[in-house]
């Protein structure tokens, strides 16, 4: 997990930002990106791509980045936004404020897939979060964040199950648009095709609707 920082420290940067942003795929909600500076040949065991870890231990993890880390950063850009600029331009502009936010300015990024526009060196590494430690840091803190902010929209929207599938477009949670239809929250664009989904499904008989289930 640290070769790729190994790598950057050897070309003489020592302030390394790792950079991800988690709820891209999402019906609902912000998009949230983290940054986070590591010391220079910190260990953090455990750490990994955050979807993968039990939400126990990326709670721990949380903590423990956020107390020794040398820097982190969040940024947030909301729905309104996300409907202006399209998704793929609002995870990238959350990532540069995350950037921003740092209280120290990195002198390389090391990047989950996407590139930051700064005019800071950087690397995008593909499934940055599952090989570059830093990267997997910033992962944890966007995923946590989001987390709770979707325990907040829980509580707002409860009918929803926010809290169970954060957003993402599960089946409980297109059945309850169908049901309820969507909030002010729901990323209009990304519902659209989704609606029109379920409302052609409701409109087929039983029996097609049972086949498509099991398909």
């Amino acid at each position: 997990m640290l070769e790729h920082e190994k790598e950057v420290w050897e070309q003489g940067f020592s302030l390394v930002a790792g950079i991800d942003e988690v709820g891209r795929g999402c019906l609902f909600g912000d998009v949230v990106a983290a940054a986070v500076i590591l010391p220079q040949g910190y260990v953090l065991d455990g750490v990994n791509d955050s979807k993968k870890l039990s939400e126990k231990k990326r709670d721990a993890l949380y903590e423990q980045i956020m107390s020794e880390a040398l820097a982190v950063g969040v940024g947030i850009v909301d729905v309104d936004q996300i409907e202006a600029i399209n998704i793929k331009q609002a995870a990238r502009l959350a990532m540069k404020q995350a950037v921003e936010q740092l209280s120290q300015v990195p002198d390389y990024l090391l990047v989950d897939a996407e590139k930051v526009d700064l005019e800071i060196p950087q690397t995008a590494i593909i499934h940055g979060d599952a090989l570059s430690q830093s990267i997997a840091a910033a992962s944890i803190i966007a995923k946590v964040t989001r987390d709770r902010m979707c325990a907040d929209w829980d509580e707002q929207y409860p009918e929803y199950g926010l809290a169970v599938h954060k957003g993402y477009a599960t089946k409980h949670h297109r059945e309850m648009l169908l049901r309820y239809g969507p909030t002010a929250l729901h990323r209009k664009l990304f519902i659209r095709k989704v609606m029109a989904q379920l409302e052609e499904k409701k409109a087929q008989p039983q029996s097609e609707q049972l086949e498509l289930d099991f398909i």
